[in-house]
């Protein structure tokens, strides 16, 4: 038996994925960013959800915490993103790519006296990240605003 052609994305499904993947970016970051980051950041996440930070794995809302919760204060400045829908889901699942610059830590004034110039602690760095949203089965359907 033949698999069946996924269907093909219209117009419409790639206007809302845009708006789906920039309001997702925002959301994201705003959370990331945030004071209140560990309440927050979590809560963007199932608890079958995996991440790799710089080589190391964590799963779920759990391994979010952890990866978050030694960090310093970021504060990110998105330039960038791309949203890929993949067919086959209605509503498509989403492959966003991010890129910007982060600053960990206070910026470099907030380095102790005496850190040279060339210490890149607190200055921004070039990031990078990717997401793959899936459409999640057990929300509650969308409202119907004819």
């Amino acid at each position: 038996m033949a698999t069946p052609a996924p269907v093909p994305l219209t117009t419409a499904d790639i206007e809302i994925a845009t708006r789906a993947a920039d309001a997702f970016t925002r959301i994201y970051y705003a959370a990331y960013d945030s004071p209140s980051r560990l309440a927050e950041l979590p809560k963007l996440y199932r608890p079958t959800s995996a991440l790799t930070w710089n080589g190391t794995p964590f799963q779920g809302q759990d391994g979010v915490v952890s990866m978050v919760q030694n960090m310093p204060p970021t504060k990110h400045d998105i330039q960038s993103f791309d949203c890929h829908p993949i067919p086959g889901t209605q509503p498509p699942s989403l492959l966003i790519i991010v890129s910007g610059s982060v600053t960990h830590g206070l910026g470099p004034s907030g380095n102790p006296a005496g850190t040279s110039k060339q210490n890149k602690e607190g200055h921004p760095r070039v990031f990078s990240q990717t997401f793959m949203l899936v459409p999640d089965a057990a929300a509650p359907p969308p409202i119907d605003n004819r």
